[in-house]
């Protein structure tokens, strides 16, 4: 077992590391093909959910004013998501599984001490995107869900997470998404005043 991180707040191993160490090792026997595809899942899903946001903002073009305002504010939901999901990191300082845990070679390469691991960034990043597309339009909110929940697994595969850090951040993930996606549509009336003057072209279909 690898040396215990200096000023330990909360240790994630009694938690699930069993679990963790199994998700590992049999990550480690995938095949190659689909090793490199999980690896590259934490970029492509972020891609990903930029383009779902894109697409919501696109088809809000014909909506009315609460759904423009809640398809424009998305991606301010990820970044206060964001912020939280950071505060929230600084206060637990849960290191790296792969910083304490002897779990052989990981998919990707593991972050350095002080890079702490609750809740999985990337996991809450998906989810809040994901739950505030929802309430723009239900099938680009589906889609997304299931990019947040592909995310979350491969964020333990890749081993960089343990599962409680991918639980919790879908957690935060997705509370930020549902309150903020929901309050956002109360600028529907900026949104109206924006689409009658020089914005119209771009927020009208």
């Amino acid at each position: 077992m690898r040396g215990t991180v200096q000023g330990l707040a909360f240790d994630g191993r009694p938690v699930d590391g069993g679990l963790y160490l199994r998700m590992d090792r049999w990550a480690e026997h995938l095949p190659a093909p689909l090793q490199h595809l999980v690896a590259a899942w934490s970029t492509a899903g972020l891609l990903l959910l930029a383009a779902l946001m894109v697409l919501g903002w696109w088809r809000s073009r014909r909506a009315d004013g609460v759904l423009m305002a809640r398809a424009l504010a998305v991606p301010l939901v990820v970044t206060l998501a964001f912020a939280a999901d950071t505060l929230l990191k600084s206060v637990l300082r849960e290191p790296r599984p792969c910083q304490v845990l002897d779990a052989g070679r990981t998919l990707e390469t593991c972050p350095g001490a002080g890079d702490w691991s609750l809740p999985s960034n990337h996991t809450v990043i998906v989810f809040a995107g994901a739950v505030a597309l929802w309430h723009v339009d239900r099938r680009l909110g589906a889609l997304g869900l299931l990019l947040a929940v592909a995310m979350g697994v491969t964020r333990v595969l890749v081993g960089v997470h343990y599962p409680h850090d991918v639980l919790l951040g879908a957690a935060v993930g997705a509370a930020a998404g549902q309150v903020l996606g929901l309050l956002s549509g109360r600028a529907a009336p900026l949104v109206d005043r924006a689409r009658a003057g020089g914005l119209r072209r771009w927020l009208t279909g």
